[in-house]
């Protein structure tokens, strides 16, 4: 009895611990969250000035053109996905993946038929394990990533698209909900929707004049703004990483917590079974000598 009642005392010992570390993991997670949607938020005026600018010389009416607003036959695609370098954060990473793994499998008959770019360890490992490709990749990005963490594969990725090398690109990220609900997205980043420019009224938005034209301009700032949205997506990844880790390891908190109340009762029974069975052995040797 007594060696059954210090191992569920080790267990308990070693369950608060756990619980002391995931709880610490928690609050480290709601932390940085915050700081993600900071961030996401802070670059939202700089993405909306330029989706104006674009918008403004896209719907001004005059025959502008550009590869990155026009559709073409789909003989190869790029997929540029984003992922977490460290997991406990749940479903997270594997959900996304699965995905992006299925409709791999569904539309190209072979890996000759897109090309992969990768941010974050855990997409590199796992599609390395499965034998893709890929084409390149960033690992370590910072918790609080700036444009230039990942500016060089943003690069990349956009211009073979503006080079022909492929004809369509998508971005596979969460999307942010809150801290409980990321959503696995495969979205169509390039080419860019004309649609999504909307005809602005000219009494509410600045007029522009453009030198040498507005063909030169567009030329600069679509593939800007295309690189706006990658960080933009990679700036969502990272809110929702959070949101799973602080989500994930609450849960591993409360479960930690319903153990040691289970193992406290179990010891607490058998500390009594004990002291009822050492009462019951003294009255019996009390009740043999009389």
């Amino acid at each position: 009895m007594a060696k059954g009642m210090r191992e569920i005392k080790s267990k308990i010992k070693s369950t608060q611990n756990t619980k002391q570390i995931t709880k610490a993991m928690e609050m480290v997670a709601a932390s940085k969250l915050r700081r993600a949607q900071n961030a996401a938020l802070a670059s939202r005026p700089y993405s909306d000035k330029l989706k104006e600018v674009v918008s403004s010389i896209a719907t001004s009416g005059s025959s502008v053109s550009h590869p990155m607003l026009e559709s073409r036959p789909v003989k190869r695609s790029a997929y540029l996905v984003i992922t977490s370098d460290r997991g406990q954060a749940g479903g997270l990473n594997s959900n996304l993946l699965k995905k992006l793994v299925e409709k791999l499998k569904e539309k190209h008959k072979s890996q000759d038929e897109f090309s992969l770019f990768v941010i974050g360890r855990k997409g590199y490992d796992y599609l390395v394990r499965r034998k893709y490709e890929i084409r390149q990749e960033i690992i370590g990005a910072p918790d609080s990533p700036t444009f230039a963490d990942i500016k060089s594969i943003a690069s990349a990725a956009v211009g073979g698209f503006e080079n022909g090398e492929y004809d369509e690109l998508f971005v596979v990220y969460n999307r942010f909900v809150n801290a409980v609900t990321q959503i696995p997205t495969i979205k169509q980043m390039l080419p860019l929707d004309a649609s999504q420019f909307d005809k602005q009224d000219s009494s509410l938005s600045a007029g522009y004049e453009y030198e040498p034209d507005a063909e030169a301009i567009l030329d600069v700032l679509l593939p800007k703004y295309a690189e706006t949205l990658v960080f933009s997506s990679l700036l969502e990844n990272k809110a929702s990483e959070f949101g799973a880790r602080m989500t994930a390891m609450s849960s591993a908190t409360k479960n930690a917590t319903k153990m040691i109340n289970e193992l406290t009762l179990h010891y607490n029974r058998a500390r009594q079974a004990a002291i009822t069975q050492e009462i019951t052995e003294i009255v019996g040797g009390a009740n043999a000598i009389s």
